[in-house]
């Protein structure tokens, strides 16, 4: 939840938003960083807002039904700041469940795991030239941090598969 919590305040810190735009956002921009959906935002919203962390106005425009915005109170600056402060001082043991198969790599022959391997390798491939592709974001630094941090791993992962399938063609 302190993920969830971190990056729908951080998204207020910047501006109050309807429930629409926080969530439009999550989706177009920060889907390699989080998976969550609009009913969960949506409930963590509600949550931050008992917490007392976030403020909800009713908005009419026009003939439109009644919109929810949200904004971020000082209460919630401050929890925003101490979630940021964990967050960036925390080291992370991250699981990869590609990590089973190389469990496992030994029940298979050869000739059935090195071009497995070969696939994954160039799906990874493929991903950092996605990623290469993100436009740089000029007014905060944090976004270009978060996208070269996932292409760093994504070439630690080439690296290791490369040397990976080096050594099993040439260990008999």
């Amino acid at each position: 939840m302190e993920h969830r919590s971190l990056i729908l305040l951080g998204l207020l810190m910047g501006q109050s938003q309807h429930g629409y735009q926080i969530n439009e956002f999550i989706e177009r921009n920060l889907s390699t960083v989080t998976d969550m959906k609009k009913p969960t935002a949506y409930a963590a919203l509600d949550k931050l807002n008992q917490k007392g962390l976030i403020d909800i106005q009713l908005e009419q425009e026009g003939n439109r039904p009644t919109r929810k915005v949200y904004s971020i109170n000082e209460n919630g600056r401050n929890y925003f700041y101490k979630l940021l402060l964990d967050n960036l001082s925390s080291a992370e043991s991250v699981n990869y469940q590609g990590d089973i198969g190389l469990m496992f790599i030994d029940f298979l022959p050869m000739d059935k795991a090195i071009p497995a391997l070969k696939e994954r390798l160039m799906k990874n491939r493929k991903l950092i030239d996605l990623f290469n592709q993100t436009p740089a974001h000029g007014i905060r630094t944090g976004v270009n941090l978060a996208v070269e941090h996932k292409i760093t791993m994504l070439e630690a992962e080439v690296t290791f598969l490369e040397k990976t399938i080096h050594h099993l063609l040439h260990s008999d």
